[in-house]
């Protein structure tokens, strides 16, 4: 089997609430996404997606997913995409670094392979590993009442776990972590995620601030530095997420006992292929995970199911069905969330069919 074709589709998603905001004034209201088609001598079409939040998140931006398309996917074409290894050495090869670019290639291949084999991509990253995927919801920086009210409604939608966004002024943080935490049960999960909003000292006043609380404290500053200086100062359960950014990261992470969990992004470490090789890795270290991405519709909650189903319940800390925070449908087949979990699609590969209509024509084509 070989490539003949690589085609590349733009699509705005709207969100329902109308804005995401994080640390340091950051917010999105209309993401950005692109959806990657894959065409083969076979007749066999692999589907994937990539979104970026934002341009600010993380060295990605939406625009550079194209433009990185119009460097790297050229030189694939003739290969066959259910060589992945292969195909991935030959995207680090011909590009360097941009892994967010290589991500929808790598999962569009393995969307072909899964439609070669005819299994669900959760069978080939694995095997059904839990009947069903327990989903957080991220809840935008607001006042601490909003926040707290926010959750309160989602929690009537069957989510027992949140994703707090601090990364403020410590002061307010403090308050809007102790309004979350005020009206949950118990046995709910509550994670004040700073996304590296944190100086050293804010991050020190905040953790201890909140000492007497069940809270997971993630990603409180910039550097993994400071964030391992946090993670030694504060019990609060830790979370890593923006500074593990490949399998020598998280090597480093797990001897340096920096973390009890990470936040693995799919199109943050290149792919599906990289993706799984760190969740192995985790698992063997007794490291628990949130898989999700850093954005997306359909297609991207799609590969999150396969990815998280395929992990041990024990090691799958949470993921994320973005596409109940849009307004728009790209696909069709995404899981759906149900009681605040979603399962994988149970078709061949990721087991979505794209909505032509919604992505519209697209806006790069090579051959």
């Amino acid at each position: 089997m070989r490539i003949t074709a690589i085609r590349a589709y733009q699509v705005d998603l709207p969100l329902k609430e109308g804005r995401y905001s994080w640390s340091n004034g950051n917010y999105v209201e209309v993401f950005d996404a692109t959806v990657v088609a894959i065409d083969t001598d076979a007749g066999i079409t692999g589907y994937a997606e990539c979104c970026p939040l934002g341009s600010a998140y993380l060295p990605s931006y939406a625009k550079g997913v194209r433009a990185g398309l119009e460097e790297l996917a050229p030189k694939l074409i003739g290969l066959d995409p259910t060589d992945l290894a292969t195909f991935n050495r030959a995207m680090d090869a011909s590009l360097n670094g941009h892994p967010y670019v290589k991500a929808p290639l790598d999962i569009a291949c393995w969307d072909i392979l899964g439609k070669v084999a005819g299994m669900p991509l959760v069978k080939l990253l694995g095997g059904v590993a839990q009947e069903k995927v327990q989903l957080y919801r991220a809840i935008s920086q607001q006042s601490a009442d909003k926040m707290a009210q926010n959750i309160a409604g989602y929690r009537a939608e069957g989510y027992t776990k949140f994703q707090l966004k601090v990364g403020g002024d410590a002061n307010d943080d403090i308050a809007r972590i102790r309004a979350a935490r005020a009206i949950l049960e118990p046995t709910d999960i509550l994670v004040a995620d700073a996304n590296t909003g944190w100086n050293r000292h804010e991050a020190t006043r905040v953790a201890a601030s909140v000492a007497d609380l069940d809270v997971y404290i993630e990603q409180p500053c910039l550097t993994y530095e400071e964030c391992l200086s946090i993670r030694r100062r504060t019990a609060r359960p830790f979370v890593l997420d923006e500074n593990v950014t490949d399998v020598n990261m998280l090597v480093r992470a797990i001897g340096d006992d920096a973390m009890d969990v990470i936040n693995l992004k799919i199109s943050k470490v290149g792919g599906l292929t990289k993706a799984r090789q760190m969740r192995d890795l985790c698992i063997a270290h007794g490291i628990a995970m949130t898989i999700e991405d850093t954005w997306g519709g359909d297609i991207v909650t799609a590969a999150i199911a396969h990815l998280a189903q395929s992990t041990p319940e024990e090691f799958c800390f949470s993921a994320t069905d973005f596409n109940s925070y849009g307004t728009k449908r790209i696909a069709h087949g995404a899981p759906q969330r149900v009681n605040g979990a979603m399962t994988a699609p149970t078709g061949p590969g990721l087991g979505i069919e794209p909505d032509f209509e919604a992505l519209g024509e697209p806006v790069l084509r090579f051959a």
